[in-house]
Parts: C-alpha cells; structure tokens; sequence
C-alpha cells in the first residue's frame, strides 16, 4: 500500500489522496513524498487531467513530519550529515515547488493546472506546509481542527517552505506569531488570519468547483509574478526596517539566545526576503540543516516530541487490562482538589467532590466555573460545554457518594494523620477494587499507605500548580503498590491529558528533589554575596523559565521554611544545614511570604506585580565586592538539579531516563533548549561534566559530587541515552 493515492472523476478532476495505512494521523516520510511525486507527475502529465485535489482519508489532513525522516537522512549521509539533511530538504522543497508551479511555463506563467488542498480536520507541519504550496486552501467547518506550524516548541522551524511561503504570503509581522510562538489556530480563525483561504461544508467539493473554474492568473503565487512585494516590506524599506529590528530584539528578548531554531528561522526569513523565491528556499535549507545539526533541537525533538509522544501512549504502563476511569472521587475541594475535579469533569469524568461543608464544596466547583465564564469569554468555551463540565460535578459533604466510585484523589492538607483518617473514611465506603491515590508533593507515600486496609491498591498522584495548566503529573509507587493501581493511575493521567512519570518513593519523589536544590542554592548564593540580579539573571540566560528566587517567591516562602523543618525534622543528624535556611526562616519572621503577601525576595505592588528585587537584601546580605563568573553561577544552579537527577537515576527512584527529561521540563522548566538534565549532561559530555563537578566540589562542598554513575560513564566515555536506551530501560 502507498501513502497517496490517486483518482480521477469524470469532469477531469485527480483527487491525490493521503492515508497512510495503520496510522489514526498522516504523517510524512520520504517514502510518502516519493509516492506524493510520483502521483503529482502523473496527473501533471495526463492531458485528461483538468485539476488536482489533494485530500486525506483520515478525519485529519495530517500532523507532520515523521521526525524519524530526519535521522534517516542524517544516517544515509554517513560522514557528511550536513550534505545529506541538506539535501533531503531540497528534495522536498523540490516537490512542493512542483505543485506549486504545476506544470506552467517559466517565461510566460500560463499553462499550468490548478491544484488546491482540502484539508477534512487537523493541519500542522508539513500538514500546512503543503497546501501552502497548492493554490488555494479549503477547509471543514471543524472547530475542534487546529491548523498551523508549531515546529519551534520542539526545537526546529518549518524547513519544508513553509517559513518562506508564510512570510511571502502575510509579511514577516503578521507571520510571527505562527512561526516564532507556533500558535495554532481553528479553521475560521486561520481563515481569518490568512493561514488559509474558505471554510466550507464540504472542502472537497468546494475545491473540485475551484480548480475546474479556475484561470491562469488564479493559479500564478504572488510571488512569481512581475512586481512582487512583500507585506509590510523587506528589511530594507522603511516600514520593513522597523519590523525586522523589532523582532530581532523579540526573540533575543523570549530566548536570551539558547534557543537555535528562532534565531536561525528569522535569519533564513531575513536573508531569505532580499532574494528571488528559489533562493529563499535554498537559504531556509541552510539554516534547517543548520539548526539540525545543532545538539540542542535534536535533544529537544527526542524529549519533547518522541520521548513526551511515548510517554503519552503509555509507554511504561504495566501490561494489565484497561482501567479506564469512569467515576472519581476528589476529597479536598481546595485549589489543587478544585483543580483535579475541574480537568476530570473536562475529560468527561463523572466526580464527586468533597469536603468538609458544602460551601466549601461548592467553592471547589465554583473554581471550575470560572475557568469556563473565562473561556466563554475567548471564544473557546460554549455555554453549553460550560453546564456539561458542570453537570459531572457533584460537590458534596456526603462520603457515601463515593459508593460507586472506582478511583479516588486525595487532596486534603499535607498531614500524616489528617491523610490516615480520610483513608479509613473513604476506604470503607468505596467498592473493593477502587484504587486510592493520594495527592502529595513530599509525604512518603509507603507511609501513608500504612493507613490503607489494601496497600497494593495505594498509589501516589504529584499533580503541580496550577492542575489546569501544568502538563505534568507525577505517579509514586509505594513499596507495596500493585501493577493495577500503576495501570489505574497512568489510565487516569492519560484521560485527562496529561504527560504521566512514574518513579518509585523517596523523599521528595523525582521533581521536587530536583527543583529544592535549584532554589536553595540560589538563596545560598544571597549568603554568600553574590548579586541577587545576577543569580536571577544567570538563570534565565541559561533557559530556566524563572531564576530561584523568584521561584521561591510563587511557591512561597513559608512553604519553603515548612518543607525545610520537616526534613530536618525527618533526617535528623543526616540533615545538613545550609545558609539558605537561615535565609527562609528569617524571612518567614519578618513576614516576607512570597507572592501571596505581596512582599518575598521582590517587591510587589497593590496588584501582586513585582516591581524589582527587594532591596532589603542587599541590607541584610551585603554584596561581595568581588563577584563571580557568570558561567560559574550557572553551573552551579544547573548542576544543582542535574546531579540530582543523576542520583535519583542512580538509586532507582527514576526508572527511566525518558521520564527524567520530560519530567524536567514539563514539570519545572530546566531549561528545555536542552532536552532535560540527562541530554543536557550528554551534549556537556560526562568527561567535562565530572571536571565541572570536581571543580565545584573542591570550591563549594560535597554537595556537587560527582555521582560513582555518571564517573564511569566518563571513564567509559558512554553518553546516558548511549546506555539506558529505552529499549534497554524496558
């Protein structure tokens, strides 16, 4: 079977359509555009041919490009994978530029055959950038459709023209926010933008009609006829000046310069605008090689695409029967039960909410009506999906409501004996299968399994803050925790999509063990005279989302202080006190709480914005005269979490080193230009990472370590995704 296939009606018109066989989504490979060549030459060449449609068979027109094309092409270039990407990409921008020009004659544009694109769903990657090269563009009235080119948020841009054609076709401003944010769009909307040209009922039909009606001069691109300009002008006029040192300054400004792909995309689209079309492409070839050569957007393609993808579908989930979850129960309606009941019910999940009054409850579903009136309010929302999502909360006092409930979120305050009670309350109303999670973020989850009259059906479920928006949920197995309470939990994730990491309980579990350390040695750095700004700073010119103080500052700082005394408390001797205990304490006294009391490491003002960092640190903590080296300072905050990493991988908390980069990312943000700690550790290599290691030892203590893993991987001169594999994790 071929990925396109070809018919012809009887008024003349070759509908090519794409289906690639055992796949829900088309995505393309080489093999898929050597078939799409293939069928495009014979249409192009067979006089009773008219028009062309290119359409799909599935529900969706496609979802890109197999990433795994890449690599192939590097792999067939043996020693010069540079060539060999390359000159893969001109391949395909040789195809599109066929359909494109269609077979027209180069002196005179006429001649050629109109080719439109009927896209039934969803269009993004090379699924937009090939009806971008067709000469109109319909689409289904599908509101659930997204269309547009969300390459850059996994660490490349559209190479395949659609970078070139997008800013040729709307002008480099109006094009940005779909090259350089990847925004994505429903079908009208992007009608509306200029992505693409009707939304119809019927797109086939509606392009049969176009391309049987269509002239000469409807099938020429702008582009290639005489006297082209660009929307909004090239970098050169005047009005184009203004709009290309703007967006210079922007994306140095989004990615302090980590990032390769929206440096190079707007280079490939500033090079690219002061020359002919087909030297454009040429240009956009260069820079595409140019960023995939670069180690960062290959660790970002792995973790963010192929590693997150696998998560996703389950890739670590025990090989048990289905556990789809069809009633939940959520005991706490604070903001993180509010939260878990808000996302189940908009999976479709029947809840029942509880707390401890019925104002409280209702409280808890009231949070998850806001979220809807704000969605209403975009557009995004409807009133009637709005009471649907409602309707499958059941906010109550009443613990028999649970009766029919087969998994349960527990939400409740951080508290051993608090979590013993609910356990026992719950467990002797819900059915003798129904798998108990507990929500928590530090409480050892073999602990509190001990209040559960079935163990092996005790699970833990890390959700992060805000539920709604953060991608990520962290599942802990406890020392009895049953493969079915794992299948239940991951099932559950996956409903409500979500990524899902599984790791085994420790204290402080994988993402907190990571995070603590950034923040503390952060907070350490204030003791030790560094400039406040300067850690900040460093932080974010490495890629972290925010520096540790001001990650601080949201948690909280009283939260901060807790976790610290429960720790002490916890390790006794072993604890190793640190200046950045101090630090919190001392702030918990005096009242300096963070964002929520609008005073922290910043400054706030009425609204909750922070105004600057506040200046009763340099007071308190005068600044060394002497500062350090900025790449020190970084070293240090990113080793700070990396080494964690290693150690959790080490002692078996982490199973899987996929679930360690994803989680890093998704979970806290390091620096996702990297691809998480262990890609980042692979594109430092081990050998220079122990000699950093090593370095900070000797200047600042035992806490940067080298771990005995990551020494002999260097010894060995092996990489963590050379030797723990996926296949080999499995």
């Amino acid at each position: 079977m071929t990925d396109f296939t070809t018919s012809i009606d009887a008024d003349g018109v070759a509908v090519i359509t794409w289906d690639v066989p055992n796949k829900s989504m088309n995505v393309m490979s080489l093999e898929g555009f050597a078939a799409l060549d293939t069928q495009i030459d014979a249409a192009l060449a067979d006089d009773a041919v008219k028009g062309i449609v290119i359409t799909s068979g599935k529900k969706d027109f496609a979802g890109g490009m197999d990433l795994n094309v890449i690599a192939k092409m590097k792999e067939d270039a043996g020693d010069e994978p540079a060539r060999g990407l390359f000159e893969g990409t001109m391949n395909m921008h040789g195809v599109l530029r066929k359909i494109e020009r269609a077979g027209m004659d180069p002196k005179t544009n006429k001649g050629g055959k109109p080719i439109a694109s009927a896209l039934p769903g969803t269009a993004v990657g090379i699924g937009l950038e090939l009806p971008l090269s067709t000469h109109r563009i319909f689409a289904a009235d599908n509101p659930k459709a997204k269309i547009g080119l969300p390459e850059i948020m996994v660490g490349i841009f559209p190479g395949a023209g659609g970078t070139t054609r997008l800013v040729r076709k709307m002008g480099a401003m109006a094009a940005s926010p779909y090259l350089l944010e990847g925004k994505l769009l429903a079908p009208t909307a992007a009608m509306r933008a200029g992505l693409i040209d009707e939304v119809v009922a019927d797109p086939v039909a509606a392009a049969k009609e176009w391309v049987l009606n269509a002239k000469d001069a409807d099938i020429l691109k702008p582009w290639d006829a005489k006297g082209y300009k660009m929307p909004g002008g090239t970098p050169y006029h005047p009005a184009g000046f203004m709009t290309f040192v703007g967006a210079s300054a922007m994306v140095h400004g989004k990615t302090n310069g980590v990032y390769p792909a929206a440096k190079a995309l707007l280079s490939a689209v500033y090079e690219g605008a002061q020359v002919p079309f087909d030297t454009a492409l040429k240009i956009e070839a260069r820079w595409f090689t140019n960023v995939l050569m670069n180690p960062s957007s290959a660790a970002m393609i792995r973790s963010l695409f192929i590693n997150k993808e696998a998560l996703d579908k389950g890739a670590v989930r025990p090989d048990v029967a289905d556990e789809t979850v069809k009633k939940v129960g959520v005991l706490g309606a604070g903001m993180m039960g509010a939260g878990i009941a808000f996302v189940s019910a908009k999976a479709g999940i029947n809840v029942v909410l509880i707390d401890n009054s019925q104002e409280a409850a209702d409280r808890g579903k009231g949070y998850a009506e806001g979220i809807l009136d704000k969605g209403i309010k975009r557009q995004k929302v409807t009133p009637e999906k709005k009471d649907a999502v409602l309707g499958l909360i059941n906010a109550t006092t009443d613990y028999a409501a649970l009766a029919d409930c087969d998994l349960i979120v527990e939400a409740v305050f951080e508290d051993m004996g608090v979590k013993a009670e609910v356990t026992k309350k719950t467990e002797a109303i819900i059915p003798e299968d129904a798998i108990f999670a507990t929500n928590t973020s530090t409480l050892p989850i073999t602990g509190l399994a001990k209040a559960s009259a079935r163990p092996d059906q005790f699970i833990g479920i890390h959700f992060f803050s805000p539920v709604d928006k953060m991608m990520l949920v962290e599942i802990i197995k406890g020392r009895e925790t049953g493969d079915r309470a794992v299948a239940k939990a991951l099932d559950f994730v996956r409903q409500i999509r979500k990524t899902p990491i599984v790791v085994n309980d420790a204290r402080f579990f994988y993402a907190n063990r990571c995070i603590l350390p950034y923040a503390n040695e952060g907070i350490r750095m204030i003791a030790e005279g560094v400039e406040p700004a300067m850690i900040e700073n460093a932080a974010t010119l490495v890629g972290m989302p925010v520096g540790p103080l001001q990650l601080t500052d949201e948690v909280s700082i009283d939260l901060s202080a807790k976790i610290l005394r429960a720790t002490r408390d916890g390790m006794g001797d072993a604890y190793v006190a640190s200046p950045s205990d101090d630090i919190i304490e001392s702030m918990e006294a005096d009242g300096r709480l963070g964002r929520k009391a609008n005073a922290g490491f910043y400054e706030y003002d009425d609204k909750g914005k922070r105004t600057g960092l506040w200046s009763g640190l340099g007071e308190a903590h005068a600044a060394a005269e002497e500062q350090p080296d900025l790449t020190e300072v970084q070293h240090r905050l990113l080793f700070a979490q990396a080494l964690e990493a290693v150690r959790a991988l080490e002692e078996g908390v982490l199973m899987d080193i996929r679930e360690g980069d994803v989680g890093a990312i998704l979970g806290w943000g390091f620096a996702p230009w990297s691809g998480g700690p262990f890609s980042w550790l692979d594109i430092l290599g081990a050998a220079k990472a122990v000699e950093v290691c090593d370095a900070l030892t000797a200047k600042f203590g035992e806490r940067f370590t080298t771990p005995a893993l990551l020494r002999d991987m260097a010894d060995k001169g092996e990489t963590f995704y050379g030797r723990f594999a996926p296949a080999k994790a499995a």
